[in-house]
C-alpha cells in the first residue's frame, strides 16, 4: 500500500513537472506574430534610415587598426587558430606583419 502511494506521488510530481506551461511559450498565441512586407519598415522614418545607413559608412571606413587586424585574421584559419591561444594582436604579428617584412 505504501509503495501504491509512494507511486502515485511521483507519478504525480511527474505530471506536472512535465505538463508546465511557461510564459515564454506564451508568444506563440499571439493573433498575428509577424509583420507583413508593407508594414515592416514603417517605424523608421525614411530621414532615420538615410542617417543610420551614413553612420554606418562612416564607421565601416574608419575602423580602428586593431579591429582591420582582427578581421584579416578571422579570414585565414591558421592565424584564427593560434589566436585562439594567444591572441589576435600576437596571431597578426606572425601570420601579416612578417609577410610584409615589418618588425
Amino acid at each position: 500500500m505504501k509503495s501504491l502511494l509512494l507511486l502515485s506521488i511521483l507519478a504525480a510530481l511527474a505530471v506536472a513537472a512535465l505538463c508546465y506551461e511557461s510564459h515564454e511559450s506564451m508568444e506563440s498565441y499571439e493573433l498575428y506574430p509577424f509583420l507583413n512586407r508593407r508594414n515592416a519598415n514603417t517605424f523608421m522614418s525614411p530621414q532615420q534610415r538615410w542617417r543610420a545607413k551614413a553612420q554606418e559608412r562612416v564607421r565601416e571606413s574608419t575602423k580602428p587598426a586593431y579591429e582591420r587586424n582582427r578581421e584579416a585574421c578571422e579570414d585565414f584559419g591558421l592565424c584564427e587558430r593560434y589566436a585562439m591561444v594567444y591572441g589576435y594582436d600576437a596571431a597578426y604579428n606572425r601570420y601579416f606583419r612578417q609577410r610584409r617584412g615589418e618588425k
